[in-house]
């Protein structure tokens, strides 16, 4: 089984990948870890930190497809989280896999930006040490996450936003997750 944990920056998703590798003893990769260790290992990769998300993305989408498509087919589970997956790529291997990928998009309601982005920025560091400073301007947040928003209704594919209080909003997202754990466990069982 593969979870993929998709969204904007900041919104948790390495958190996310922490907490369920602690509970259920699945690994995860993080994709800016490749991201770094493409660009820092490859003279010319492609791309710069800098680019665009989908420019990276893009750059990134063979390598990824490839690690999920062989953790499928050696049955081995591993959570995948990175701002750089997104819903298109996963409509195409989802297709090819039905039933062995639980995938989440996560993002932040304007509300939520506009009442909480001090608390957004400072804890961008919650998994990761983050040194560079933060340029984005709550605009810039809001529309980033405008357009996610619509990437993945666009896609039709499950989109979490976090609207009032962080902890209660994310704790459905840990219930949807375990959910479909328990439902594709009892799909493989028969």
């Amino acid at each position: 089984m593969i979870i993929i944990i998709s969204g904007n920056s900041c919104t948790g998703k390495t958190l996310m990948a922490q907490k369920l590798l602690e509970k259920y003893k699945i690994p995860y990769f993080s994709i800016d870890l490749l991201k770094m260790g493409l660009y820092r290992g490859i003279c010319d990769c492609g791309f710069t930190p800098l680019d665009r998300n989908e420019v990276i993305g893009d750059k990134l989408w063979p390598i990824i497809k490839g690690i999920i498509m062989t953790s499928i087919e050696n049955k081995q589970s591993l959570i995948v989280e990175g701002c750089y997956l997104f819903p298109h790529y996963l409509k195409e291997i989802e297709t090819m896999y039905p039933g062995e990928i639980v995938s989440v998009f996560l993002g932040f309601t304007n509300k939520y930006i506009n009442e909480k982005f001090t608390n957004i920025i400072n804890n961008r560091n919650a998994i990761e040490t983050r040194s560079y400073q933060e340029e984005r301007t709550i605009n810039d947040f809001i529309n980033e996450h405008n357009e996610f928003r619509i990437i993945c209704q666009e896609a039709k594919v499950k989109y979490f936003e976090i609207d009032q209080d962080y902890e209660e909003d994310i704790k459905m997202i840990y219930d949807y997750i375990e959910n479909k754990i328990r439902m594709l466990a009892e799909i493989a069982d028969r």
